[in-house]
Order: structure tokens, then C-alpha cells, then sequence
């Protein structure tokens, strides 16, 4: 087989394959390892040329450990394909999935709009880090839609997108923002780990950096950090040379092991959909809950969005627990809640095989405030057996309300 057929047969191959077929066969070629299955794990900083005109031109695919190696690069191959873009980086998290384009993107004198209904720790990046640098930042309602031509100025150069919304669940119309802040000369990145490339594909509908926390259901067991960034051809060299400039660069170790939970995350997904759904239709129907935050709910503000853009939905939602009484009774409430859970841990991240709650808080928004009724309670339903999880809830309601 010619080297060209080499390179191209593995895309011939899964040309209109299924998702699950491509995650079984994105990111390794066998025959390039002695008929391997995996990828070898590539452990590099020095990597040696052949001669001093080759080290002088880095005349050489392979030219330093922080550029990439054959186990990061099968990483990004596979997640390139999923995503449709032009080159993927590979970070050592989530929060600097988002930190490394932002900054590849915006200079000092810059203007960003941030969805409010942000993952919290990308506030926090915007408001101490990106000030610090010279860089205004506004906060816009996640409904806004192609409304947001009107809050764009002549500086805005980064709209930044999450849907649904963190914590909270709020969901964007990605194609009319995206419309709008390209109009205005912006580059629109979005935040996509809650339905992975697998449910909602950012590039096809106008986004030109789709960014992912891999720690959650790419890695899938709760035991990685890792983050994946991927932009279209006019965007990619912009991220490439960032990476390359602030020297952020994902390990092999890890690369390897997210490549290897690709495998069966299309399955996994399918199972945490199919138990939260149930769970938060059965939840729906409790008294004792005020509302279910879930995108694929019908009862969902933005349900109608979610059903024409995504293929999906992932395995977290919230919800909210009535309460009388101002902060301190909502607070005890949901400690009461959560300290009586027996299978569902008490944790940040989501995305493992594990079930996991927290008590949200949404203090920090500016423009969308969220729930008031009492207590946001967010849930990641893991793999566990839904009567199971139904159970540990029951005691943990009744605990809730004795309290």
C-alpha cells in the first residue's frame, strides 16, 4: 500500500460510519505499530534530528515534546474527526481549554462577551486574568440570541458561548449568535463538554473554537485532568501558535487515556442519557421538588432549542428544592439533602461512573439571576441502577423535609 493510501484509507474506511464506529476506530492505525490495536504511549521532551541542517530547519514532523507526539497527535486525529476541525490542541484541563484560546485571541484595549450563565471557574478567569491584561468583559443573557448585535462594540473580538448554561442549564441559540458576532468581527468560541461533539457539533453551526473539558465524558472514569480544544482553518494557526507560545501542552499518559475512554463513551453517554431522563421525568412529578432544570425536559424554557439543535442529552441536570426563608434556610436544606445521600458522592466534575451532587450557588451572575424558589441541587447520574439512585433520593427528600 502507497504511503498516500496509508494516510487516506482510515477516513475511507469510516466514511459514513456510525458515532460508535468511529469512536471504536478514530486515532490509530495498526499498521503503523506492528498491527497494535492502542497507540504506544510516547514519552518525550528531547526528540533527536539526523543531522544539523535538519535541526536548524526542523526538517522533521517530531521536533520538541511540548509540540505533540504520535499519542497526543492520535488524540487530536480522533477528536478532529469528531469535531469537523481544522487541528486540535491538547491541554492539561478543562479552565485551560478555555484560558489558552482566550488569550490566543484577545490582546490588551479588547472587548469580550461572556455568556452569564459561564462555568465558574472561566468568570473567575475573565474577571481577575483578563483585566489584569487590559481586556473589558460584559456579561450577556444566555437567551439573547442574535440580539447580541447590539451589545457588540467596535473592540469586541471574542464572543464566548455555553449551552446548556453551567449549573443551570439555560440554552443558546448557537447559529444566530454566532451570525451576529461574526458580523461584528468577532470570533465566537463555546463551551461544549456537557453534550460533547457526539450530541451538538459547535463548528457546524458558526462556532470557530469548540472547547471541552476531556476530564469529563471523553475520560469518562473520574481519574483524569484534560482539556481539548479544536478551531476551523481560519482560527487553528491563531490557537496553535498560543499553545505553542505559552508552552500549555497535554501529557502523553493522560492523552492515552482519553483516547482510550473515546472507545466507550458513545455507549456510556446512551446510559447516563437514558437514567437522567428517567430520573428527572420521576423528579418532575415529586412535590417536593419546585422545578427540574433539564434541557431535553418539555417543561424546559429552552426545550425547543435543545430539540432542533442537539442530537442528545448528557447525564447532569439539576434541580430545585422549594424552601421558605432567605440564604441560611436554603443552606441547610440542602446540606440536609445532600449528607443524606448514601450512593451519590459529594464532589465537583461530573462525567465518571459514579453519581455525584452539589449544592450551586449563583451569586456571582449579573444579568441571569437563576431559580429562587429555594436550593439548586445539581445531579450527575452515573451508571448506576436507576431504582438504586431513585432510593438514595427518596431518603435524602425525607431528610430534606424533616429538616
Amino acid at each position: 500500500m502507497h504511503e498516500t493510501d496509508k494516510e487516506s484509507e482510515p477516513k475511507t474506511r469510516l466514511a459514513g460510519a456510525g458515532d460508535n464506529t468511529k469512536l471504536a476506530h478514530l486515532g490509530y492505525s495498526p499498521s503503523d505499530y506492528h498491527g497494535f490495536v492502542n497507540p504506544p504511549v510516547v514519552h518525550a521532551s528531547t526528540v533527536l534530528f539526523p543531522n544539523a541542517r535538519a535541526m536548524e530547519t526542523r526538517a522533521q514532523k517530531y521536533t520538541y515534546g511540548t509540540r505533540g507526539t504520535p499519542t497526543t497527535d492520535a488524540l487530536c486525529e480522533a477528536i478532529d474527526a469528531l469535531e469537523g476541525s481544522a487541528g486540535t490542541i491538547i491541554v492539561p484541563s478543562g479552565l485551560a481549554a478555555v484560558s489558552v484560546p482566550f488569550l490566543s485571541v484577545l490582546s490588551a484595549g479588547d472587548h469580550a462577551l461572556i455568556v452569564d450563565s459561564v462555568y465558574g471557574p472561566t468568570r473567575h478567569f475573565c474577571n481577575d486574568m483578563l483585566k489584569r491584561l487590559g481586556i473589558s468583559v460584559d456579561y450577556y443573557d444566555p437567551a439573547i440570541g442574535g440580539d447580541i448585535a447590539r451589545l457588540m462594540k467596535p473592540n469586541t473580538k471574542l464572543v464566548h458561548t455555553e449551552s446548556p448554561g453551567s449549573n443551570t442549564f439555560e440554552m443558546q441559540d448557537i447559529s444566530a449568535i454566532s451570525a451576529a458576532a461574526h458580523a461584528g468581527g468577532a470570533v465566537v468560541s463555546m463551551d461544549n463538554t456537557w453534550a460533547t461533539p457526539l450530541y451538538f457539533k459547535p463548528l457546524d453551526h458558526g462556532v470557530d473554537i469548540s472547547i471541552h473539558a476531556a476530564t469529563k465524558y471523553p475520560a469518562g472514569h473520574s481519574d483524569i485532568l484534560l482539556g481539548t480544544v479544536s478551531a476551523n482553518a481560519a482560527l487553528w494557526e491563531r490557537v496553535r501558535e498560543g499553545q505553542i507560545t505559552m508552552g500549555i501542552c497535554g501529557a502523553p499518559d493522560d492523552s492515552y487515556q482519553v483516547l482510550r475512554g473515546l472507545r466507550t463513551m458513545g455507549v456510556r453517554l446512551a446510559h447516563h442519557q437514558e437514567s437522567a431522563l428517567n430520573l428527572a421525568r420521576w423528579l418532575e412529578q415529586r412535590p417536593d421538588v419546585a422545578r427540574v432544570l433539564h434541557p431535553a425536559l418539555e417543561s424546559f424554557p429552552g426545550h425547543a432549542i435543545w430539540r432542533r439543535d442537539f442530537k442528545g442529552a448528557s447525564g447532569i441536570f439539576s434541580i430545585v428544592l422549594p424552601a421558605e426563608g432567605g440564604a441560611e434556610a436554603h443552606r441547610r436544606k440542602a446540606h440536609a439533602f445532600l449528607d443524606a445521600l448514601r450512593l451519590f458522592g459529594l464532589g465537583w466534575s461530573w462525567g465518571g461512573y459514579e453519581s455525584l451532587a452539589v449544592h450551586v450557588h449563583l451569586g456571582d451572575r449579573t444579568v441571569a439571576r437563576g431559580p429562587t424558589e429555594g436550593p439548586v441541587i445539581r445531579l450527575q447520574i452515573g451508571l448506576e441502577d436507576v431504582a438504586d439512585l431513585r432510593a438514595d433520593l427518596e431518603q435524602a427528600f425525607q431528610a430534606a423535609a424533616a429538616a
